[in-house]
């Protein structure tokens, strides 16, 4: 898991309801995955760019990945989160790239985290890789998802 604090995510929630939550905790909603662009925000300069058919793909599975994993979203915690991606199992290559970027910026933050993260993806399975997974997550808990990957 991301840290090693109590879990914001019960195991008994219904994923639907944990990635509502996750959303809102983040100013996001579902229709946010669907629009043409996206916005990032780089140290409050807003970057606006199309939401392509891979990012609308990506998107989705890896705030699942934050939700389950419960790495933050702050800098070094989407640098654990892309180092745990990459142990874990990438599909597409805008993965890989956004992934890699991502590793080597937490790499000059905190590379004892990343470092870390990297270790506790070994054995994992990441939404990427299991298509039929990633068809019935919303019918499934936290638990249950958590267990199919390997988090438990």
């Amino acid at each position: 898991m991301g840290l090693s604090l109590p879990s914001t995510y019960s195991d008994t929630l219904p994923m639907p309801e944990a990635r509502d939550q996750f959303l809102a905790a983040k100013g996001f909603r579902v229709e946010d995955y669907t629009a043409p662009t996206f916005t990032i925000m780089i140290w409050g300069v807003p970057f606006k760019y199309p939401n392509t058919k891979a990012h609308r793909w990506a998107t989705p599975l890896h705030d699942m990945h934050h939700l389950l994993t419960e790495y933050g979203t702050d800098w070094i915690g989407e640098a654990e989160m892309a180092a745990w991606e990459l142990r874990a199992g990438c599909k597409t290559l805008i993965v890989y790239w956004l992934d890699l970027w991502g590793v080597a910026i937490g790499l000059f933050i905190s590379p004892q985290r990343v470092w870390r993260a990297w270790q506790a993806g070994r054995g994992k399975l990441s939404l990427y890789r299991d298509p039929r997974l990633c068809d019935s997550i919303m019918e499934l808990t936290v638990g249950e998802v958590r267990l199919r990957l390997g988090l438990r």
